[in-house]
């Protein structure tokens, strides 16, 4: 059970027992993405296939961001038990995740259904262990953000709730890419694909990081100065148009088709839906920013 009462609001969250470790080592992860941008851009090579600089790059940043996300709900939950433990677990294994990755790169063959030693087989058998602990985590953060008290406003715990939920969608769809490549790696074809050219990882990655763009909305919304009923609103269309973006993803890829080749009008209508519920807030958030900071100028100017 959860002990004590929501924490107070500080707007510095990552001061938080729970969410420090969760910040420190999340921030050490953009940094590893960011610092294999450089080594791409010495060494080169493609940016697609099995043993590509791509990896580092968007697994370092992709879960340096979501270790960040992870610590900034820890910290707007009560308190409860073994928190404090449990978070830094997280922490760790999200790291050393990426750096089995990073190591594999390194060494110059696949990180992912790549059995072909015994140490390759262990390394491989290990990150999906440890993405798994994560994906518990997630689980149970997404249901106390449910089910407890929590110190946010309404628009930010719609996006919070939302963020999360999606993020459990995008780990066990991310589960399913692995299970479906091992059984096509077992039948001999590629793992890369679904159909004739499905891509399994498009909706795996498409909506994985809504639990930062839509808390990030929600903050803008507020900077802005809009009301609450608008902050709310605004939210609602991007978790709708996140929601349609995933729909599109999974459908597209269940029919074999690439990310963006031509789909069927319903279809292409989730696609277009999806961009505009996502695009149109944003918009409105960046008109209300301009507007309020033309306001400042003039009396700032009629001073």
């Amino acid at each position: 059970m959860d002990a004590s009462p929501p924490p107070t609001g500080s707007p510095r969250w990552w001061l938080d027992p729970r969410a420090r470790p969760l910040a420190l080592l999340g921030a050490l992860l953009i940094v590893s993405g960011l610092a294999h941008v450089v080594v791409w851009g010495i060494n080169g090579g493609a940016w697609e296939g099995p043993v590509t600089w791509r990896k580092p790059i968007l697994f370092g940043i992709s879960a340096g961001l979501t270790s960040l996300s992870l610590g900034w709900v820890w910290s707007k939950l009560p308190r409860r038990r073994w928190d404090s433990a449990i978070a830094a677990v997280t922490a760790w294994s999200l790291l050393v995740e990426v750096a089995l990755i990073d190591l594999q790169c390194w060494r110059g063959v696949a990180s992912h259904f790549n059995r072909a030693t015994p140490f390759d087989s262990f390394l491989y058998d290990a990150m999906g262990v440890l993405i798994l602990q994560v994906t518990l985590v997630v689980v149970d953060l997404t249901i106390r953000l449910f089910r407890t008290p929590a110190d946010l406003a309404p628009d930010m715990l719609a996006a919070a709730r939302a963020g999360l939920v999606l993020l459990v969608v995008s780990c066990g769809l991310g589960i399913w890419v692995s299970i479906h490549g091992d059984l096509q790696v077992a039948r001999g074809l590629s793992p890369e694909v679904v159909g004739a050219a499905g891509v399994p990882k498009f909706p795996h990655g498409a909506v994985i990081h809504a639990l930062q763009w839509l808390p990030m909305l929600a903050w803008g919304a507020r900077r802005a100065g809009l009301s609450p009923r608008w902050r709310q609103r605004l939210v609602s269309a991007a978790i709708a148009g996140s929601v349609f973006i995933l729909a599109y993803a999974i459908l597209q890829t269940l029919a074999g088709r690439g990310r963006f080749d031509a789909p069927p009008p319903p279809i292409a209508a989730l696609l277009v839906a999806g961009g505009l519920l996502l695009i149109v807030p944003w918009c409105v958030v960046a008109a209300a920013w301009c507007v309020g900071l033309a306001r400042l100028r003039h009396e700032t100017g009629a001073v």
